[in-house]
């Protein structure tokens, strides 16, 4: 009986107890021989031990498990929120640069419409100088055949 479990020393105590003769006029005293009910109680004993440090050992594990995946768990949080500021940084990073580019833009057509406007004004000023020079070249021109014409006539 030495490797018997627990719930097979129960078993065989309460079968003992059934088996046992009631004592006269009461039925719930019954007549049980001692001794092999102690040596039951003995090896339970023995047994309980043993099984209820198994018992810590396999709380103990799980608490263990639980406090490891804690751990895990907020390790993972925190390498999360990292990555979440590090991923927010780079976005706001690349919303300054964007804005930033936006704005050459920006400057850019600007200063390429100012320069076209006086592009097209120093333009139009050489066209009138020349108009001029040409229209007093040709004034000149037409003089001069004149002097030529009044000069060949007489």
């Amino acid at each position: 009986m030495e490797d018997a479990g627990i719930e097979e020393l129960l078993d065989e105590l309460t079968e003992r107890i059934e088996q046992s003769k009631p004592v006269l006029g009461n039925s719930q005293k019954r007549q049980i021989e001692i001794g092999p009910i102690f040596e039951i109680l003995d090896e339970i004993r023995d047994i309980l031990p043993e099984e209820l440090r198994q018992a810590r050992i396999i709380v103990r594990d799980r608490q263990g498990m639980i406090e490891a995946a804690e751990i895990d768990a907020n390790r993972i949080l925190e390498d999360a929120e990292r990555q979440a500021d590090q991923i927010a940084s780079e976005q706001e990073v690349v919303r300054i640069a964007e804005q930033k580019a936006d704005g050459i833009v920006d400057d850019a057509m600007l200063r390429e419409r100012e320069m076209r406007v006086g592009a097209e004004d120093y333009a139009d000023q050489v066209f009138a100088n020349l108009e001029t020079n040409l229209g007093n070249l040709l004034n000149n021109v037409s003089r001069c055949r004149e002097r030529l014409n009044s000069t060949t006539t007489e």
